[in-house]
């Protein structure tokens, strides 16, 4: 048994597709219409046949309330890991990504967090 995909709840699909392939980088995988929203997937470019990430619509009040919550708490919603925190920081900042916490060193990691503009804040964290 292994992970193949997981989801990210998102306010706005078509605003998070631009979000995770252009800002982010990661590689659009699958885009196909479920009633009245997509099946969208990305992966990293550098595990393409990795684990998926469903960017899920947020159309459920449970899962609304939920992520809101999340958000509101300061807590993230998924982590991605990355080879150097401080440059990938500087590159999305240029790029206009809000962070709520810069680069920290948190025990055995260096962490930050940012803004989707999706709903959900996200901890990227270097080894």
């Amino acid at each position: 048994m292994k992970i193949s995909l997981t989801s990210i709840h998102v306010n706005d699909q078509d605003k998070a597709i631009r979000f995770y392939t252009e800002v982010l980088g990661f590689v659009k995988k699958q885009d196909f219409p479920v009633g009245e929203f997509r099946w969208l997937t990305v992966v990293s470019p550098e595990g393409p046949d990795d684990i998926e990430l469903f960017l899920e619509p947020n159309d459920n009040p449970v899962a609304s309330s939920y992520q809101e919550g999340l958000f509101e708490q300061g807590i993230p919603q998924a982590a991605f890991a990355v080879h150097d925190i401080h440059e990938e920081y500087e590159r999305l900042k240029k790029l206009g990504v809000s962070f709520t916490v810069e680069p920290t060193p948190a025990g055995p990691v260096i962490q930050a967090v940012l803004d989707d503009t999706c709903g959900n804040l996200i901890l990227l964290y270097q080894e």
